[in-house]
């Protein structure tokens, strides 16, 4: 049969004992295929390298209606006119990987330099966003627009939860602007590393604006350090776990990560150089510089037998690791609620700016591999054009009211 398809004439053709077409008069090839079920189906017939072939556009009703349908149809064959196989094409989409599944090559081939705490977080990030939000699209339909759309949804909550994950557990994600500003960082590199396969050309992410990462940083004046200090020495004379105590002052005294400091082993300390040797740590292996109240803690720390740890538990095999219930403590009694361990180190950091030492040395101390880890701490610093203004500017106003004003330097200016 041949006719305008419609959507009234779709309504009322019925089905009979084997396949029957109604192929469209305004779109050659475009037709309905009408099966001895009743189940209207709409294809493209079309010649291709000499051979008649059969297309299957879908079934009708949502989303293909009559005219979606033959909007397809003309795609379609403008593919045959540029000499593509519609058939082979959707074929090749079909085995083309999901973003689900370049995420799970990505974590079994493209970490293999990362630290394990770096690819947990990869995995978490990879679980909570990405996957519930992009894991069913086929790596080559990604685009910028979908990545906007991905951060923006992370922003907005779409993907928060609480749920229970085990007798006792809870996985919390809350979403916001820095999860998903650091969630998209991410997948930038995962389509970096498909990029890098040849599994596309392109990485969709590279454009896309993202929110600013404020990342929780906290700087402890030096009254507040007093405090945190008060607290310590209250907790002393209250008999809290001593080796708790001590590691908490480690970690102000040196501004070495909670990791770093939990599981120091005694072979790491070199106290007649006065500095510790990491092995390894989240930058690799360190040398970390210890100051004289530092080497002096460590010297004070009594060393259990069978115990490799600095700071051990119960357990001879294993370090110490109840630190958090004893700073929920400490922070109380210093009056610092929402302090965490991790701004001991920031503070570290802050100290040394604020006494004059330059960006490079504080980088050194914490060991940071890049120079931008340790640029968040410049504001901290004097800048030298706001110290080039002021000199400039008092020795002009000194100049100007005809002497030494402020202790600023009066220039002499040549007449020309």
């Amino acid at each position: 049969m041949r006719g305008k398809i419609t959507k009234r004439i779709v309504d009322t053709l019925g089905s009979g004992k084997t396949d029957a077409f109604l192929w469209d008069m305004d779109v050659k090839g475009f037709g309905l295929k009408i099966t001895p079920s009743g189940r209207k189906v709409y294809v493209l017939q079309y010649r291709f390298n000499g051979r008649l072939k059969r297309y299957t556009i879908g079934r009708h009703g949502s989303p293909w209606t009559p005219d979606s349908a033959r909007k397809e149809a003309g795609r379609l064959l403008g593919l045959v006119a540029d000499n593509k196989d519609p058939a082979e094409s959707r074929a090749a989409a079909k085995a083309e990987i999901t973003v689900a599944e370049l995420c799970d090559l990505y974590l079994a081939e493209g970490c293999a330099t990362k630290k394990a705490s770096t690819i947990s977080m990869d995995k978490s990030r990879i679980k909570r966003h990405i996957k519930p939000l992009l894991g069913k699209m086929r790596i080559s339909t990604v685009t910028k627009a979908d990545v906007s759309r991905f951060m923006q949804d992370i922003a907005a909550g779409k993907t928060a939860r609480d749920a229970k994950t085990k007798k006792r557990g809870r996985s919390i994600v809350k979403g916001g602007k820095g999860a998903a500003t650091r969630t998209v960082g991410q997948l930038g590199a995962i389509f970096t590393f498909a990029v890098e396969l040849g599994l596309r050309p392109d990485n969709p992410v590279h454009g896309v604006k993202r929110y600013p990462d404020n990342k929780n940083e906290r700087f402890l004046s030096l009254e507040e350090l007093a405090s945190v200090g008060k607290a310590l020495s209250a907790a002393e004379q209250d008999d809290v776990n001593p080796y708790a105590i001590a590691a908490i002052r480690l970690l102000a005294l040196t501004g070495c990560r909670k990791a770093e400091i939990l599981s120091l082993k005694w072979d790491f300390l070199d106290l007649s150089r006065s500095c510790l040797r990491l092995p390894d740590s989240k930058t690799g292996a360190k040398v970390v510089p210890l100051g004289a109240p530092a080497v002096q803690l460590l010297s004070s720390i009594p060393r259990i037998e069978n115990s490799p740890f600095v700071f051990p538990s119960n357990s001879p095999d294993r370090h110490f690791t109840g630190l958090q219930k004893v700073w929920g403590s400490i922070r109380e009694t210093a009056e610092l609620p929402g302090l965490r361990l991790h701004d001991l180190r920031h503070s570290f950091a802050a100290v040394g700016v604020a006494s004059g030492d330059s960006l490079i040395v504080i980088g050194a101390l914490l060991g940071h591999k890049t120079a931008s880890a340790t640029s968040r701490y410049a504001h901290l610093s004097d800048s030298p054009v706001q110290n080039a203004a002021n000199r400039i500017a008092g020795n002009i106003a000194a100049a100007m009211n005809g002497g030494d004003e402020g202790g600023a330097e009066v220039l002499r200016i040549k007449n020309r």
